[in-house]
């Protein structure tokens, strides 16, 4: 799954703005509770409660890399439902990409 066109727009244009803020995500995850399967499962709520669908699927590809199943990427899209609303059930589709992709052969 590859990055969207503004992160490679920005890789681009600023790549030491990229790599500090790629250096303060490594920091963050070398110092959280949570592994890393986790932690992209609850990234992508955040970002279904949010309404940011742009980055879900390459999350969920992420998840799915650190051996989330199907039903945990579901899960944790949906975990927003009570507060965010709608939003959440439209971004379904979008995290669900990478497993479908991988079943039509694509």
């Amino acid at each position: 799954m590859a990055m969207s066109e503004g992160f490679q727009a920005v890789f681009r244009e600023k790549p030491e703005v990229m790599r500090a803020w790629l250096k303060a995500d490594e920091v963050l995850a070398e110092h959280s509770a949570l592994d890393p399967k986790t932690s992209e499962l609850a990234y992508l709520a955040v970002l279904a409660a949010l309404g940011l669908e742009r980055g879900i699927a390459f999350h969920a590809a992420e998840a799915k890399q650190r051996g989330a199943s199907r039903d945990e990427v579901i899960s944790a899209v949906l975990v927003g439902l009570p507060a965010a609303g709608n939003r959440v059930i439209e971004a379904v589709a979008e995290a669900l990409r990478p497993f479908d992709e991988e079943n039509s052969g694509n």
